[in-house]
């Protein structure tokens, strides 16, 4: 970037600067989201919601099924995602 283009871009910094930021946030919740670690632990969370009797038969299978497909998708298709 030149000193000319550098000045008359410089407003725009701040702009960049945020645009960066929510790009890295998306990244990370990406990253966590299809993160195998991450979904083991909601599925063991989900059966101790269970087990307490936080939550119905139903909204187990319902939530299980979800977490189980996301499971499925990050160890079948890592590179079909990005």
């Amino acid at each position: 970037m030149g000193l000319i283009t550098g000045l008359l871009t410089l407003p725009l910094a701040p702009v960049r600067g945020v645009i960066w930021v929510a790009e890295k946030v998306n990244e990370a919740a990406e990253r966590e989201l299809h993160d195998p670690a991450v979904l083991r632990a909601q599925l063991v969370a989900l059966n101790q919601e269970l087990e307490d009797g936080d939550i119905s038969q139903e909204e187990f299978e319902r939530e299980e099924e979800r977490l189980l497909d996301r499971l499925h998708e990050a160890f079948c298709a890592p590179n079909e995602r990005r």
